[in-house]
């Protein structure tokens, strides 16, 4: 073993590690004091510094928020100057915040509950933070922390500089919404706890056995139980629920406590607490250490770089923090459907973050980790059984539903396809093709006509992107299993892409109506798209490549749309998304939808343009810093592409058996599970079939070209008088002839060929698809209604160009919005109050006058606080002849439509004008506060 000794220090601004330099073959197990835990806690990483063991249950880091903001999810940021405490649970850089389970905090003197009053400044000059071990001096009363951890168990080590009474808060209201906590006193040293919350993760259970080294007594509590609480009583429990325990300590001693987390019970916590059976802390340190040790040594790197060394195992390390193991010591876990289970033959996990780690962080698993991918999709399968369907993002065994697709398809058809076993190969398909078949988030529409429309679902584009590739991925665990009828279906949807690629254009674009949403920039990011815009989708096509560059009419054409997306001017239109950053042109190494398109460069025959980028990226956006990572971590989705771009491989395409490789950035070795292991130097890349062993399949299918729908063009939904409509052909194949188009007026009757542009006089509703030498696109249709009357509307306010709904007409066309404002139909107005005139043309009795308005407060959409409606004659002298005020609860996190409407003597007038009043900033109550509020209003009726 290797005499490795290192200096980790802070300043203010940057952070410097100063050690010994030898050849990196030398440090044998000690790959773990080249892991800065600090990388990534500051910008927009998201990532926390404390102590956790490969996968664990326990994350034991220090929180500095306890707001919920967005840079503070994981519960630490590097510019934050106060500790609230030390808490056993948290996220690796995701965008949602949620953790921060059992949280502790030692203090001295009079005890206080106020977590203003309990915390303390720090500096980071104080500040150690290494793979399985943190350390802290906490500014008030100078108090030295240091924290260790096991699997399943945090170990805390509390220092106190003077005599005098101690204190350790237990505080389970920290950071979440406290559903249910109990605390149970078993003796002076010894007690249970259990906190049931509300986050992100809508029904969270924690229990936790805590065991203290010496003697304590409770000498505070803050519990809203059914009577006062007494510190003398065993048993705590209420919504509202912290206890200060307290010993008397002499100059210099240490306080130690031992965390057990459990998700099933407090049995299964004590069991847990056997991890760690007596208190020697280093002990324990030495043991996590050794166990980072390990699963570090799986890639090792030849380089003399202290920086680049850091980096590559700090980004290895971050690939290791989650999924977390969520069962007990005996295999018990809680389900999807919270009951408690018992894995046989495979480990349980939590904290899938698909969308994000599908990409490459599940793909390096398959290269170094087989075994654990097995278990992943063992957990997969067991929510399946239990929740009735795969993961998308699940928590804590709760399903969020945050982000879109159904990427657990990927990762099991990538394991397939590498050879990977330890999993039910055909219970994993009837899973895949179950999650493909339901009828949400869109895929009634996309299984319908191959697309997904604005007036579907939100995020149309990127979600028939998605489900296109999953749906491939699906086809090659067909083709696997000799399902031949299934193949051709799953291939038929994959090319579903080309329904929502513009070949003109030359972009994904929405649909809506039909036809394209206009008007388009490719730079806006908007509702149509998953936090991202057309650019950063308009190369996701990975099961289709060759399709794609003919696409976009062959190989040079297509690297020149790569080439104008790298230098395009940087700045993004639009919503503002938080999420992109690491800009080169259009290109987003900040969100993962750009993570593969460096590498596209390669399948036109460029591999030294991929390489110039990918080493620009690797050198650019990962430094050896607080703020080294250029976006959210992501539960180690962005240090997987590092580790994986660093040593010359990437997996454009999971759920294909190769690799895509380069000449690597270092020379790197690889070290398999089963002993063996295999070199990557500059001279020799990566073999593309590197630690795979594909399946073996005699199925020979082949899969048609689809026919692309056609695309409905007029000039907008409604129309006064009559409207041309005109059918164009979508995407054509280079090797098919032309299609023949066919349409339908109404909903019943034959088909006629498409010859000449459309009249309409009347509301109604077209129906179209093309055809190829037989063959048939899928139908689609498009809508038009004629306007009831010619009302004219002026708007007084200014809309958000997000939220337009068509233009002023749209509060006139008779065309109501939905629950889903995501989809465009309503008008979005914030930090103003919304106005508008409506000229009937010539003057008629009123006797009713309405506005419908949105709630979604969780998205900053609130009623109005109230509604006037006014009447005038001459546009110019209006009276007041109606108001109505909002009783809905602005805390209401359902989604709600109401009308604010009012009766009005039946009056003659020609103008209307109505006024809704903002609701104004948002209140603190609201994880926005501050925050200027939306009023989203979309039909005016006036009878």
């Amino acid at each position: 073993m290797l005499n490795f000794k290192f200096i980790l220090f802070y300043g203010m601004k940057k952070l410097a590690i100063a050690f010994c330099l030898v050849p990196l073959l030398q440090f044998g197990q000690s790959l773990h004091q080249f892991v800065n835990p600090m990388i990534g806690t500051g910008g927009h990483g998201h990532t926390f510094p404390g102590a956790t063991a490969p996968f664990g249950m326990v994350q034991l880091s220090p929180d500095t928020r306890v707001d919920g903001s967005w840079d503070g999810c994981s519960g630490y940021h590097h510019s934050d100057p106060v500790i609230y405490g030390f808490s056993h649970t948290h996220l690796n850089g995701t965008g949602c915040s949620d953790f921060g389970d059992i949280m502790l905090m030692p203090t001295m003197g009079n005890p206080s509950l106020n977590p203003k009053e309990y915390a303390s400044s720090f500096s980071h000059a104080n500040e150690h933070a290494a793979a399985g071990y943190y350390a802290v001096k906490l500014d008030k009363d100078e108090i030295g922390v240091r924290l260790t951890t096991s699997t399943r168990v945090g170990f805390h080590e509390y220092s106190f500089p003077k005599a005098g009474q101690a204190n350790i808060v237990l505080d389970l209201n920290h950071r979440d919404k406290l559903l249910q906590g109990e605390v149970r006193i078993i003796d002076s040293k010894t007690i249970e706890v259990l906190r049931r919350s509300e986050a992100w993760a809508r029904d969270q259970y924690v229990f936790a056995r805590i065991e203290f080294s010496k003697p304590m007594t409770v000498s505070g509590v803050n519990n809203n139980g059914v009577a006062p609480p007494k510190v003398s009583e065993k048993f705590f429990s209420g919504t509202v629920l912290a206890i200060s325990f307290s010993a008397d300590v002499a100059d210099g001693e240490s306080i130690k406590v031992k965390v057990a987390l459990s998700p099933t019970g407090y049995d299964g916590a004590k069991r847990n607490m056997q991890e760690i059976k007596d208190w020697d802390f280093d002990a324990v340190k030495n043991k996590v250490q050794q166990d980072w040790d390990r699963v570090l040594s799986k890639i090792t790197i030849t380089t003399s770089n202290k920086d680049e060394l850091a980096v590559f195992y700090t980004a290895m390390y971050h690939t290791m923090v989650q999924p977390n193991i969520a069962q007990d010591v005996d295999g018990k876990y809680r389900g999807r459907d919270n009951k408690i289970h018992t894995a046989k033959g495979f480990d349980y996990y939590s904290v899938f973050s698909l969308w994000d780690t599908f990409r490459a962080a599940h793909p390096l698993y398959t290269l170094i980790d087989k075994k654990r991918t097995a278990d992943f999709i063992n957990t997969f399968l067991a929510q399946y059984e239990q929740g009735g369907r795969l993961p998308v993002w699940e928590l804590a065994s709760n399903e969020t539903d945050c982000m879109i697709g159904y990427h657990s398809v990927s990762v099991i058809a990538d394991a397939m396809a590498k050879g990977i076993t330890g999993f039910d190969y055909k219970k994993a398909y009837q899973a895949a093709k179950h999650s493909a078949m339901l009828d949400h988030l869109g895929l009634d529409a996309y299984k319908k006509r191959g697309f997904i429309a604005i007036d579907d679902e939100h995020e149309s584009v990127s979600k028939t992107l998605e489900y296109a590739y999953d749906d491939w991925c699906i086809a090659q665990m067909a083709l696997m299993l000799n399902q031949e009828k299934d193949y051709q279906y799953f291939m038929r949807r994959s090319q579903s892409w080309k329904n929502v690629f513009d070949p003109t254009a030359r972009f994904m674009r929405p649909k809506r109506n039909g036809g394209w949403d206009k008007p388009f920039d490719p730079r806006e990011v908007n509702n149509n798209f998953t936090e991202g815009n057309s650019w950063q989708y308009s190369f996701f096509v990975p099961q289709d490549i060759p399709g794609m560059i003919n696409a976009y009419g062959g190989q040079a054409l297509f690297q020149a749309k790569l080439d104008e997306m790298f230098t395009a001017p940087s700045q993004t239109t639009g919503r503002e998304q938080a999420d992109i950053t690491g800009l080169i042109g259009q290109y987003a190494h900040g969100n993962e939808p750009s993570h593969h398109m460096a590498y596209l460069y390669s399948y036109v025959g460029n591999v030294p343009e991929t390489s110039r980028r990918v080493n620009y990226i690797l050198k650019e956006f990962y430094k050896n810093t607080p703020d080294g990572l250029i976006g959210n971590e992501d539960c180690g989705q962005m240090s997987a592409w590092y580790v994986l771009s660093a040593i010359g491989l990437y997996d454009v395409t999971p759920g294909n058996d190769s690799w895509l490789s380069i000449p690597p950035y270092f020379d790197a070795k690889i070290n398999f599970e089963d002993g063996t292991s295999v070199t990557i130097t500059k001279d020799k890349p990566g073999d593309e079939r590197i630690g795979s062993k594909p399946v073996k399949t005699t199925a020979k299918f082949v899969s048609r070209p689809i026919v692309v729908v056609p695309v409905i063009k007029a000039g907008r939904k409604t129309f006064k008088g009559g409207m041309s409509v005109v059918i164009e052909q979508g995407l054509r194949d280079p090797n098919s002839s032309a299609s023949e188009l066919f349409y339908r007026l109404g909903d019943s009757g034959g088909f006629s060929r498409y010859e000449a542009p459309l009249h309409i006089t009347d509301s109604g509703r077209i129906h179209a698809f093309a055809m190829v030498s037989g063959v048939s696109s899928d139908t689609i249709s498009a809508s038009f209604f004629r306007r009831p009357n010619d009302f004219t509307i002026e708007l007084k306010s200014t809309y958000n160009k997000q939220y337009h709904a068509g233009g002023p007409d749209g509060l006139l066309d008779g065309i109501h919005g939905t629950e889903n404002w995501r989809k465009g139909d309503w008008q979005g107005y914030q930090s103003q109050d919304f106005e508008a005139v409506i000229d009937m043309q010539q003057p008629h009795d009123v006797t009713q006058l309405s506005a419908t308005f949105l709630q979604d407060s969780r998205s900053w959409i609130l009623m109005p606080s109230k509604v006037e409606y006014y009447l005038s004659d001459d546009n110019q002298n209006f009276r007041l002849v109606g108001s109505t005020t909002n009783s809905l609860d602005p805390k209401s996190t359902e989604n709600e439509i109401r009308a604010f409407g009012v009766m009005v003597d039946k009056t003659r007038a020609r103008y209307v004008k109505i006024k809704a009043y903002n609701f104004g900033k948002l209140a603190e109550w609201h994880q926005g506060f501050g925050g200027d509020a939306f009023i989203f209003v979309d039909e005016i009726q006036i009878k």
